[in-house]
């Protein structure tokens, strides 16, 4: 009897350890850090480069773009992740969030419901465009004037199927690039994300969002949609083609629409497996001030030249020269404006 009863507890207290050492190797624990320096020859007295741009907009001054520590937990039924974070990128992207949670990267937990079926709800990353927050997940230094404009982060429920070359997901959410929902308003907003990667050199991708971020007495619906295509022409070289279009009421019950649009392309080469250039050109216009508030119709050309170089597969530096010009004067200079503006930037990043 004895002998029977030790065999029980140790198969117990094995089966236990056996869990608990299962249940730790689902848990990742990850850090990631971008620090840089950034010189705006326009000069701005505040420090602070214009107001469309979100990361890395500090002038002629070392900072933290983005930190921050994270914790991931994965299982064939269940997920999940949690990120506290801090950083300009933080500070300037979620200024309309309550203080307590702007330091919130993600915060999230999701249930297989069937194979290859999820559903996640949380704070989750974007399911728009093909830039994240996350520095070295990019091609190049800063980000895009679309993405800058467009949502980084986003909190509902995502239901996302994926089979072979495709995934798609639906998702209802809080409103755009939103953790707490506009006061006044009540209106849900929708997304979707059609995704297909015919082969390992291509990805195609639709994103849409559907909502009104505004108070139910003001509702202006916005409808959006952002479409990109990733291709890997060679080994070494890499180029991505994409556009954002996006129209909204121009007041609650009208039939008129404002829009706004921009296209990007950005070209890589992978000099060697440390080394890397990249050159960006892009238009940005919303003449109607939807999304960018400027004192004068707002047409914007950019172009910029990226060099990176991977000290070790955790560190990467980081070089940019980005030049922005405009048909009419809607850059900061001298309090004043101008017709365009100049930048030069560096970032250290390490991931671990």
């Amino acid at each position: 009897m004895k002998t029977i009863l030790a065999a029980f507890v140790l198969s117990s207290f094995a089966s236990t350890v056996q869990a608990q050492s299962d249940s730790t190797k689902a848990l990742t624990i990850s850090g990631y850090a971008e620090v840089y320096y950034g010189y705006d020859f326009n000069r701005p007295a505040s420090h602070t480069m214009d107001g469309f741009l979100y990361n890395h907009n500090r002038h002629n001054e070392f900072n933290l773009n983005l930190g921050f520590v994270k914790a991931a937990y994965q299982t064939d039924r269940v997920r999940g992740n949690i990120a506290l974070m801090a950083g300009t990128y933080a500070q300037y992207n979620l200024a309309a969030e309550p203080e307590l949670l702007r330091h919130v990267f993600e915060a999230n937990v999701g249930v297989k419901l069937a194979k290859d079926f999820w559903l996640d709800a949380g704070i989750m990353p974007s399911h728009i465009g093909f830039e994240s927050a996350v520095g070295k997940d990019n091609w190049t230094l800063s980000r895009s004037l679309l993405a800058e404009n467009s949502p980084y982060y986003e909190t509902g429920a995502k239901l996302s199927y994926a089979t072979g070359k495709w995934s798609f997901s639906g998702l209802v959410l809080n409103g755009w690039q939103r953790i707490r929902r506009v006061d006044g308003n009540q209106t849900p907003a929708f997304g979707w994300q059609v995704q297909y990667k015919p082969s390992d050199r291509v990805t195609l991708n639709s994103s849409s969002f559907i909502g009104n971020d505004k108070p139910d007495s003001t509702r202006q619906m916005r409808y959006f949609h952002n479409l990109y295509g990733i291709f890997q022409l060679s080994s070494r070289l890499g180029l991505i083609a994409g556009v954002d279009s996006g129209w909204e009421q121009l007041a609650k019950g009208s039939g008129k629409l404002k829009s706004w649009y921009s296209p990007v392309a950005i070209l890589r080469y992978a000099v060697s497996d440390a080394f890397a250039l990249a050159a960006r050109g892009e238009y940005y216009q919303d003449k109607e001030g939807v999304i960018i508030s400027s004192p004068a119709p707002f047409k914007v050309y950019g172009f910029s030249l990226n060099a990176d170089y991977r000290v070790s597969p955790e560190v990467l530096v980081r070089f940019e020269a980005r030049q922005l010009s405009s048909t009419e004067e809607v850059f900061q200079k001298n309090g004043s404006y101008t017709k365009s503006n100049t930048s030069v930037k560096t970032a250290l990043c390490i991931a671990l």
